[in-house]
């Protein structure tokens, strides 16, 4: 556990006190024990909250009603999918768990990271659950989640598939029912289950388009898909269903340009878009360009990352660029360059500051361990991974999450 004011480690104390809780030393009420219950976490990338009030969600819609549904879920910043995938499944912030970005560098390791890199040393600063589960001998099967395809240690799922984006959700879901179909000693207890075309409409159409109503129906119709086949086979399965963050409508028209604000040749520019990174050089040159960069500019803010707030935990690794800049819901941060190479305009975009309703994230639980028609308030997504490693009965490693804000989601 860390600090959410600051970031910072709890005293030695604090441990010990959530390490008996989390092991159910003292009378704590625990859900009851289910141990040949699957735990399915759901992601469905760049959903927000209120795509459930469009009436075309029949199956995640009854889910939500009975089962926990949040009113909406905090995504880490920057609210971009590799990072916050990462968050649920190792409940650090990025800035502990090491995937800064969708796309970053490292000052000890060759190249860029991006979206298909899968060499540990990316991804090693922390342990995914399903890594952690096998563990603890928990079975476990990745149905597509970035980092899923990644060797720890030489220790990969039980059950895995390198990602395609051409299979249909509807296949996903017939994959996880196959695993489930399995001899009970090679049946997995843990698996992740990923949906992305609700995101990439809403990048291509904007958050209130017909093509992201299309995606989110055919996305519910996968998971009612889901829920009979889990039926027909008699098992009550524990279901988490997330977002990784949400979605703001944006327009060519809001986009600023960092080449008419500073001297791009002097820095070196790690990413762009909601939110942008570059490093700085130690140069004069580097260092005026970057002054430019820090000084007050309309629907944009940057600072050094030691000058980053608090709130956003993010700034500490060395893996975050010398300067970040994040714009102002709606808008962009780009370069000519990066502009250049599209094919088509963003309508839709998320990065933006975890706080802004727009970029809220989907949580919804139901199944055996879990109350029935509870809402619950805002929460963080770094508290997504206590409660997952509670429902699965195993140890989880040192995590930024908090259990006890997670709690009352469970039967006693």
């Amino acid at each position: 556990m860390r600090d959410r004011g600051t970031g910072q480690a709890k005293p030695l104390l604090a441990w010990v006190v959530a390490l008996t809780l989390s092991l159910g030393l003292i009378g704590v009420a625990r859900a009851a024990p289910t141990p040949d219950t699957p735990l399915i976490l759901i992601s469905i990338d760049g959903f927000k909250p209120d795509y459930l009030d469009r009436g075309v969600t029949p199956n995640l819609s009854e889910l939500a009603a009975h089962g926990v549904r949040a009113t909406r879920m905090l995504p880490s910043f920057p609210s971009i999918t590799f990072p916050n995938h990462y968050t649920l499944v190792t409940g650090l912030y990025p800035d502990h768990h090491g995937v800064v970005g969708n796309t970053f560098e490292d000052p000890h390791l060759p190249g860029v990271f991006h979206m298909n890199s899968k060499d540990e040393a990316w991804w090693d600063e922390a342990t995914p659950l399903w890594i952690t589960a096998q563990r603890a001998g928990v079975p476990s099967a990745t149905e597509f989640w970035p980092g899923s395809e990644v060797s720890f240690g030489g220790m990969r799922p039980d059950h895995w598939e390198p990602f395609d984006q051409s299979k249909r959700g509807d296949a996903r879901v017939d994959t996880v029912l196959g695993w489930l179909d399995l001899p009970a000693a090679q049946r997995p207890r843990f698996i992740t289950l990923y949906f992305d075309i609700v995101d990439t409409a809403g990048h291509l159409g904007g958050p209130d388009s017909d093509a992201v109503n299309a995606a989110v129906k055919s996305t519910d119709a996968s998971i009612g898909r889901l829920l009979a086949g889990l039926k027909q086979r008699g098992i009550d399965a524990n279901l988490v269903i997330v977002s990784d963050h949400g979605m703001a409508a944006t327009a060519p028209a809001r986009t600023i340009l960092l080449d008419d604000l500073t001297d791009l040749a002097a820095l070196h520019v790690v990413f762009t878009d909601a939110v942008s990174g570059i490093d700085v050089p130690k140069t004069p040159a580097g260092e005026a360009a970057a002054a430019r960069l820090l000084a007050p500019h309309d629907h944009m803010t940057c600072w050094r990352k030691a000058d980053i707030p608090l709130r956003f935990h993010y700034g500490a690794n060395p893996r975050v660029p010398d300067v970040v800049c994040a714009a102002d819901v709606g808008w962009l941060v780009e370069t000519r360059a990066a502009v250049g190479h599209r094919t088509r305009p963003l309508l839709g975009e998320h990065g933006y500051d975890n706080a802004a309703p727009e970029m809220s994230a989907l949580f919804i639980a139901s199944g055996p361990a879990f109350r029935r028609g509870r809402v619950v308030g805002p929460f963080p997504n770094v508290d997504v991974y206590p409660l997952l490693t509670h429902v699965l009965g195993v140890q989880g490693a040192p995590n930024d999450g908090d259990f006890d804000a997670v709690r009352g989601m469970l039967r006693p």
